[in-house]
């Protein structure tokens, strides 16, 4: 069994900052792309940014310069460093991997419950 919990939401004023966290656990072999994904009211659900097993990222247009994402290998977990927060950020946060259990040919795809994120002044 696998699972992922995000952590590190919440409510921050316009301008300001924010980390997630996301921490994978269970049988793990191994893990290849990691991502955050957002939804808004109303609204579909959005790629944010991901990143490689190898560590290349990948950004949406709306967040490229205020948001960064890493992960630590070692402890399987991703991270998601939000700067200039907006109102226009305001979503439900979810963490995404795609992982290898022992049975598992490919890997598969594994989501977090979600984590809130509010801009708001």
């Amino acid at each position: 069994q696998v699972q992922l919990v995000e952590s590190g939401g919440g409510l921050v004023q316009p301008g300001g900052s924010l980390r997630l966290s996301c921490a994978a656990s269970g049988s793990i072999f191994s893990i290849d792309g990691m991502g955050w994904y957002r939804q808004a009211p109303g609204k579909q659900r959005e790629l944010v940014a991901a990143i490689t097993s190898g560590g290349i990222p990948n950004y949406a247009d709306s967040v490229k310069g205020r948001f960064t994402i890493s992960r630590d290998n070692a402890k399987n977990r991703v991270f998601l460093e939000m700067n200039s927060l907006k109102p226009e950020d305001t979503a439900v946060y979810y963490c995404n991997a795609a992982i290898r259990t022992l049975i598992d040919v490919v890997p598969v795809s594994y989501w977090g419950q979600g984590t809130q994120v509010t801009v708001s002044s």
